[in-house]
């Protein structure tokens, strides 16, 4: 009997290791992604905001756990436009 626990526990830390790397990779991929559609003045480009809201969604998406319901997903997906369209002013690289 505790030997069937302790693989059940060790399947379940392992699971749960595999879903912190998946969410450690998720902001670093969503960066690069960010990165290619920042151009000058993405903030007065309704086309270059709407593509850096679906690339946002796409990858929160994919990268979430399944257990985030449709309105908690919805509101991650507005704090991380929020804080793109507040951090950065201009296209990475470019000058100020």
């Amino acid at each position: 009997m505790r030997r069937q626990q302790r693989r059940a526990d060790e399947a379940l830390w392992r699971a749960v290791e595999e879903m912190a790397a998946g969410l450690k990779k998720l902001p670093r991929d969503l960066l690069v992604r960010l990165k290619e559609l920042l151009v000058l003045d993405w903030r007065k480009k309704s086309g270059a905001r709407s593509q850096l809201k679906l690339a946002i969604e796409e990858a929160l998406d994919a990268g979430l756990p399944s257990g985030y319901t449709p309105e908690l997903y919805k509101q991650k997906c507005s704090a991380v436009f929020e804080h793109v369209y507040e951090s950065f002013l201009e296209p990475p690289g470019a000058a100020a």
